[in-house]
């Protein structure tokens, strides 16, 4: 079993459980969410194929799904996620030869970089999980509320996670 295969089984776990525990019931506002366990998709190897990345997205979104009591809705949120995750990368990444790892992060891509990445991939979610949720037009200014506030909250949240867990960051502390 590869390292890398067991450190994101471990992730997988955490991420859902974090989740599921405790960012479900920490709500911003009224208005935001933090959506951490996508911090998993985003951080998938750069040279994954798209299908084990759209496996894994619909995976994760199952589980939150089972934990959440919401059926099927992280699941196609995740799924779609999943499938734009390579051209959003090709947006700020265009060739896999620039980067010194295959993990996005801020120690392969730096701050800039992920950040943008982080964003587009947490307003793309936010944005699908609100519509998904609502299922109508009915009220859009709270739709917009809540995308944006969930986008901001989420982006944030994973910045500092990832930052924690940075190999640079610990590497420079040393």
């Amino acid at each position: 079993m590869s390292k890398t295969f067991l450190q994101f089984s471990v992730m997988f776990v955490v991420m859902v459980l974090l989740q599921a525990v405790i960012c479900n019931r920490l709500v911003l506002f009224s208005v935001a969410l933090a959506f951490v366990f996508i911090y998993f998709i985003i951080k998938l190897p750069m040279n994954i194929s798209s299908s084990k990345v759209i496996f894994f997205s619909f995976l994760i979104g199952f589980c939150v799904d089972v934990f959440s009591d919401t059926p099927g809705m992280n699941s196609l949120a995740c799924t779609c996620l999943g499938a734009c995750r390579h051209t959003i990368l090709r947006l700020y990444v265009p060739r896999e030869d620039d980067v010194i790892h295959r993990i996005p992060g801020i120690a392969s891509l730096g701050w800039a970089v992920f950040a943008k990445y982080v964003l587009t991939m947490s307003l793309l979610y936010c944005i699908m999980i609100t519509l998904i949720e609502s299922f109508a037009f009915r009220h859009p200014l709270l739709m917009v509320e809540r995308a944006l506030g969930s986008t901001l909250l989420t982006s944030m949240t994973i910045m500092v996670i990832d930052f924690i867990f940075s190999r640079s960051h610990f590497s420079a502390a040393k």
